[in-house]
């Protein structure tokens, strides 16, 4: 399965200032932590079509459709990950997100 994250599943509150002093500006924390959700995003998707891809029929009949057991377990399991979102903003406040500034250099 997707790898495991500690980042909550619910929303809760955050102090913006301390997660904007190591860039120095709150847009481009915000912009840094889209960019990684977006990241995230892509690959859990990308991770579940691969797993659901086994499943797929090629005929179009209604009837050789059912429920598969295995099927459901991974889609439920996807469904109850924490949103991208959360998970990049973890990732930001333990310092894992790597990003530079090219007009500071």
């Amino acid at each position: 399965m997707a790898r495991k994250s500690n980042a909550p599943v619910n929303t809760i509150t955050r102090d913006m200032n301390a997660m904007c002093d190591p860039v120095g500006n709150v847009y481009e924390t915000v912009r840094i932590i889209a960019k990684r959700a977006n990241q995230i995003a892509i690959e859990t998707k990308h991770e579940l079509d691969k797993k659901l891809a086994d499943f797929q029929t090629q005929s179009d009949n209604l009837e050789e459709v059912f429920d598969n057991r295995e099927q459901i377990e991974i889609s439920r399991y996807y469904e109850q990950l924490p949103k991208p979102t959360l998970q990049a903003i973890k990732e930001f406040e333990d310092d894992l997100i790597y990003w530079k500034n090219p007009s500071n250099m």
